[in-house]
């Protein structure tokens, strides 16, 4: 059953870049209420525990060091077909293949400093923001 929420990181490359408040003001613009938002940093462990599902991958260890390398923001959103419409708005995953006007083709530098994190299914937007957020963060 397709829920109403999804779950986003603005990554440590869009933080340290001064993109925040674009990425949050086009997540805005597109119709998302923010319902829990968080600036925070990832311990390595952490990391490496919100990234579990990889850790067989060989880029596992590039991963959780990017991501505990400075700070993001951690942030549950709000809307009618949210994972669906947030893939839309973030783009592709490589910014050279999103589509003009997406959040990664206009803040991602590369494949892995890619901007965003967005759920890929209404499964792991719930664990996803769980991860981040107890139920009284949550709006």
């Amino acid at each position: 059953m397709a829920t109403n929420r999804t779950f986003t990181m603005i990554k440590p490359d869009a933080v340290a870049n001064g993109h925040i408040g674009a990425i949050l003001n086009d997540i805005i613009a597109s119709g998302f209420r923010i319902v829990a938002m968080k600036y925070t940093k990832l311990s390595p462990e952490k990391a490496g525990e919100f990234y579990a599902v990889h850790k067989e991958r060989g880029f596992y260890g590039d991963l959780v060091s990017f991501m505990s390398s400075g700070p993001i923001v951690a942030a549950i959103l709000e809307k009618t077909n949210a994972v669906e419409d947030f893939r839309a708005l973030i783009g592709a995953t490589n910014p050279a293949d999103a589509a003009e006007g997406t959040i990664r083709q206009k803040y991602a530098k590369s494949i892995d400093a890619n901007a965003v994190h967005g759920s890929d299914s209404d499964e792991n937007a719930e664990i996803e923001g769980n991860f981040y957020f107890t139920a009284f963060d949550k709006f």
